[in-house]
């Protein structure tokens, strides 16, 4: 299985298909993240049109156990971050 692109990859890419200058690629790139995660924490979701929404969800106290003992255990109610993918993004790729 090939592996995926890396960052600097991928701005090149966006570079050459933009005409933009990788530096301005970059920063816009750093500025899309940096809105994601305050938009994420302040509102509860993020949307990239096309492509998925980035959510913080309440994830509640539940019962599990523990693999090596088999005891059980409480796991805590805690806040997760998830990614809901676009049915453009799935129709594109499946």
């Amino acid at each position: 299985m090939a592996k995926g692109l890396t960052k600097s990859q991928v701005i090149s890419e966006l570079a050459e298909k933009s005409g933009l200058s990788k530096k301005d690629v970059t920063g816009l790139m750093e500025a899309m993240v940096e809105l994601a995660y305050a938009e994420t924490k302040k509102n509860g979701e993020f949307t990239v049109p096309g492509l998925g929404k980035l959510l913080k969800k309440a994830r509640a106290a539940r019962m599990g156990r523990n693999p090596a003992t088999g005891e059980t255990i409480k796991i805590a109610a805690k806040t997760v971050v998830k990614f809901r993918v676009a049915k453009a993004a799935k129709d594109a790729i499946l």
